[in-house]
């Protein structure tokens, strides 16, 4: 079974705010309950030419940490089409574990299969692809995150009339494919902002060598690093989710939205703009976060 566009829009909500601009979320994470946002349109066009090619013993394989949204959805995705996946998983040390792991556990209720890296051989991530290409001739192998020419033109399709009438475009950068996508294929007049949630000097370029529009800015919104969660950002989310009845995960889609407030706060934005959010989903990484911040007897995410 190929991934399928959706039959109904996906729903823009519009969130009130103090200033006299206009504030609104598009709900990705509501395209399917198990492929969640962005994650879905960047597997869109990678997984569909590959089946449709029908390949003998298909196999898709694909890398991603602990907590991977990526590794949840492309196990997802194999369950979904019948098709063996494999995840490289970064941190061997989870090997004697990984059953304590909530996003490895659905994994592979899924029935992916894993294989367990060191950081180090992680690091060379090429390498192990071509190894892994040399040795599975027929295999899918999809980059950490999707991101990859496919995946930008999948992102096209989170762009319709409904997206045109903005001034502003934002979403969560992790590997950089939802923002190139976006800055590729939105109206010559809108900008298009990126949050960073990684620590990353390489993903101007990277993003630039996806898109040839340079209408694109990013800015940090890591509040201390990748994964890192503080108190503002759980008390943000919690307060955004009872507030607006909207869930937000803390690793992409929590921080950028902290992040916009801060700076509608901080009168970035011009009196009258109108601003987009995308909802990129990953909320299964709720769970994860929470089982951490027990073990740190912590507030919960909500």
């Amino acid at each position: 079974m190929l991934l399928k566009y959706p039959t109904q829009p996906i729903p823009i909500q519009e969130i009130s705010v103090e200033k006299n601009i206009r504030l609104f979320i598009k709900r990705e994470d509501l395209i399917h309950p198990d492929i969640s946002g962005n994650k879905y349109w960047k597997l869109f066009f990678n997984i569909n030419n590959y089946l449709e090619d029908k390949p003998k013993n298909p196999l898709i394989i694909t890398f991603g940490g602990a907590y991977s949204n990526h590794i949840s959805s492309v196990s997802a995705v194999g369950k979904l089409s019948e098709t063996q996946t494999l995840g490289i998983i970064r941190g061997e040390e989870l090997e004697k574990k990984w059953i304590d792991n909530p996003t490895l556990v659905l994994a592979k209720k899924n029935g992916m299969n894993f294989k367990f890296v060191s950081r180090e051989e992680y690091r060379h991530k090429e390498k192990l692809t071509a190894i892994l290409q040399q040795e599975l001739p027929n295999a899918l192998i999809i980059p950490e995150g999707g991101t990859n020419e496919n995946a930008v033109q999948g992102i096209k399709m989170m762009l319709n009339n409904d997206t045109k009438d903005f001034d502003y475009l934002c979403t969560a950068v992790g590997t950089g494919g939802t923002v190139s996508g976006i800055s590729e294929f939105c109206e010559d007049n809108q900008k298009v902002i990126g949050f960073k949630v990684v620590d990353d000097d390489s993903l101007q370029n990277k993003i630039s060598e996806l898109t040839t529009k340079r209408n694109f800015h990013l800015t940090d919104a890591s509040y201390g690093g990748y994964a890192k969660i503080n108190d503002d950002n759980i008390r943000f989310i919690n307060d955004f989710k009872m507030k607006f009845e909207i869930p937000l995960e803390p690793i992409y889609t929590g921080k950028m939205m902290q992040k916009i407030f801060e700076m509608i706060d901080d009168n970035y934005f011009p009196e009258g703009s109108k601003i987009l959010c995308f909802h990129t989903g990953g909320l299964q990484g709720i769970e994860g976060a929470n089982t951490l911040l027990r073990k740190q007897n912590r507030n919960l995410i909500i």
